[in-house]
């Protein structure tokens, strides 16, 4: 890859990982819109993942991985700031699961079928490593027993579902259009 196609891609992915801060920052900074998609009180859909996914069909598991990491450190010290390490944290388990085993998928199998099964296999994926994510790492932040993440476990699983599943489906429509753009 020469150094004009280096940097295009930086920029590209750098355009992608801005995008992504926009919707999070609208979802937490415009009153009211966050508190419509809050379930359980710290579990707040946000569509910020969108253009991270992208990001991963267009550049591979590593930039979607990339992407995840400088969005989470960007959430980090701006809109999650209170939550201290807890959200990015959380994010780049939850968002870095997903962008690894679907871009792995994807990039071996580029067809709308490949899209579709590495969608369903990240959703899946992000919903179930967020189980264990939550029993260790919530008690810690929250300083409540473990055992109280327990009753929650549905709520967890229905929320990253949710997430996952509409952030793919938004994902699957929008890439496409978008791919032009990024692989020109």
């Amino acid at each position: 890859m020469n150094e004009k196609t280096k940097t295009a891609r930086l920029a590209k992915m750098a355009m992608l990982a801005a995008i992504s801060l926009v919707f999070l920052f609208a979802f937490k900074l415009i009153p009211g819109l966050g508190q419509i998609f809050t379930f359980g009180g710290f579990l707040e859909y946000d569509p910020a993942d969108i253009p991270i996914f992208i990001g991963t069909f267009a550049f591979g598991p590593l930039g979607g991985f990339v992407l995840t990491v400088i969005v989470s450190v960007v959430q980090g010290f701006t809109v999650a700031a209170t939550a201290g390490p807890y959200g990015p944290l959380m994010h780049i388990i939850a968002t870095g699961t997903f962008v690894i085993v679907a871009g792995l998928i994807y990039k071996k199998n580029k067809t709308m079928k490949g899209a579709i099964i590495a969608l369903i296999a990240g959703t899946l994926s992000m919903t179930l490593i967020m189980i264990p994510a939550n029993i260790l790492i919530t008690p810690l932040f929250f300083g409540m027993p473990r055992e109280a993440v327990y009753p929650l476990l549905p709520l967890i699983i229905g929320f990253n579902l949710g997430k996952a599943g509409v952030n793919s489906l938004l994902t699957f429509f929008l890439y496409k259009r978008i791919s032009k753009f990024l692989h020109r």
